[in-house]
């Protein structure tokens, strides 16, 4: 893999070892300039020390990462200046307003000539620029977040967990700033634990697992890769399901729902389960067949569940 202009950020064979554990190993990636890239994984995956590496936070074991062209481990201090990072729970003072916050950071980060009325307007704030932070709601401090995220304007910008916590209300608003921000061009790194937000907005979509790049690609891509299979659910399966079903010969998984997933093929497969699931006195309240999305496809190639979904009936970014 070779560094391109068109690309953001290169990551090639990055490993980052502590101690005896391997938290990321020999992982390669790019993202391009102006997309939406959503990078997901279960705790523990390996993620959160990836990402901390591209943001130059952490120092890697071996390989190499280039943001904007730039070694992450020899040219920091010429690529914080063009990257905005918002953290997961992100926090500001309670008692400025909006607008100062924005113009306290920034001060802090010496970027004089930032339209601070025009970051605002970007993250949907224009009524709310006079309001104390301590005042305002989940949504409105994430997007006051975003915005600070941007003061220097940075070309590449990484979101972590943006939504979370966030009604549907807030979280769509949340998105419309983020789809606001790939509109301007900018390179938008998103980590998230709802995959209907990444399938809604994410242009390309990594996923790792136990420290390893295990899919990559568009949504769609990796569902189409990933479709020749049919998605069993059993809703609120009792004890001893699992064992049955697992006898039967499958590989099933248990989401944080209480409900069971399996992966089946045909549909002689889904009358083998319920026959004998049946066959075991066991009681079924419910159950549905679907091709995958992307929540099925992350849970097969994981065995693990990000999150519960977010609604996100009526309406989309």
């Amino acid at each position: 893999m070779t560094h391109s202009d068109d690309n953001a950020i290169t990551v090639e064979g990055l490993t980052k070892h502590y101690g005896d554990l391997r938290a990321v190993n020999d992982v390669s990636f790019t993202v391009r300039r102006g997309e939406v890239f959503a990078f997901l994984g279960p705790n523990g995956a390996g993620k959160t020390t990836t990402v901390e590496i591209i943001e130059t936070i952490r120092t890697p074991t071996s390989g190499r990462v280039n943001v904007l062209g730039m070694d992450v481990t020899k040219q920091k201090r010429d690529i914080v200046p063009r990257i905005g990072v918002l953290p997961q729970g992100f926090s500001s003072y309670d008692r400025i307003t909006v607008r100062e916050s924005i113009l306290y950071y920034r001060r802090l980060f010496g970027c004089s000539t930032t339209d601070v009325d025009a970051l605002i307007d970007l993250t949907n704030l224009g009524d709310k620029r006079d309001v104390q932070f301590n005042k305002l709601s989940g949504g409105l401090k994430q997007r006051l977040g975003i915005a600070i995220a941007l003061v220097n304007d940075p070309e590449v910008v990484f979101l972590d967990e943006p939504t979370t916590g966030l009604d549907p209300h807030a979280r769509r608003a949340v998105w419309d700033v983020l789809l606001g921000l790939k509109r301007k061009g900018k390179t938008v790194f998103l980590t998230t634990h709802y995959m209907e937000e990444a399938e809604l907005l994410a242009d390309t979509v990594a996923i790792i697992s136990k420290g390893k790049l295990v899919a990559m690609g568009s949504p769609e891509d990796l569902i189409e890769r990933n479709a020749n299979y049919m998605c069993l659910t059993l809703r609120s399966a009792e004890a001893g399901v699992l064992d049955t079903v697992r006898r039967l010969g499958f590989e099933p998984v248990r989401d944080d729902r209480n409900n069971i997933r399996v992966r089946v093929k045909q549909t002689d497969d889904v009358e083998a389960i319920l026959s004998g699931v049946k066959g075991a006195g066991l009681a079924l309240p419910g159950m549905d067949v679907r091709k995958p999305n992307l929540e099925e496809v992350f849970l097969g190639l994981t065995g693990e569940v990000l999150h519960e979904s977010a609604p996100v009936s009526g309406a989309t970014p």
